[in-house]
């Protein structure tokens, strides 16, 4: 086999790549025979399980909490303050149709709430929104 004095050669090449390797291959094989753990998306905290006993009860909710959804104005602001930067992930995000989006978009610019960068990428023009002051501010108050 191998002389006692590079015995440490088998452990670095071979054991510590199976130690690290082995840990996914169990969880994909229990994902493969059925065991499902359950998804939960962080940013909406958002479950595949429905479980009602997490949301609190419309008593537990302040009043002016519960008053009206948030305009489709706050709503794109909370979305880029999350790091959307892309006209049409936004769209897909919110559902709001190109033309009531744009026309938003324009409005907030307008008010000084948002900026728009042009940048040259790597295959060509691309435009990022951004939060200003102004907008955070707005978003939070």
């Amino acid at each position: 086999m191998a002389e006692n004095g590079f015995i440490w050669i088998y452990l670095i090449f071979f054991l510590i790549p199976l130690a690290k390797l082995l840990p996914r291959l169990i969880k994909k094989w229990k994902n493969k025979s059925g065991i499902m753990q359950p998804q939960y998306d962080t940013r909406y905290n958002i479950s595949n399980e429905t479980v009602s006993e997490s949301y609190p009860k419309k008593s537990e909710i302040p009043s002016h909490m519960d008053s009206k959804p948030p305009s489709t104005d706050m709503s794109v602001l909370g979305e880029l303050n999350h790091g959307t930067k892309n006209f049409d992930t936004l769209q897909k995000i919110l559902g709001i149709d190109i033309d009531t989006l744009n026309s938003v978009l324009e409005d907030l610019e307008n008010k000084g709430f948002m900026r728009v960068e042009h940048k040259q990428g790597l295959f060509g023009p691309k435009v990022e929104l951004h939060l200003t002051e102004e907008g955070i501010k707005k978003l939070y108050s």
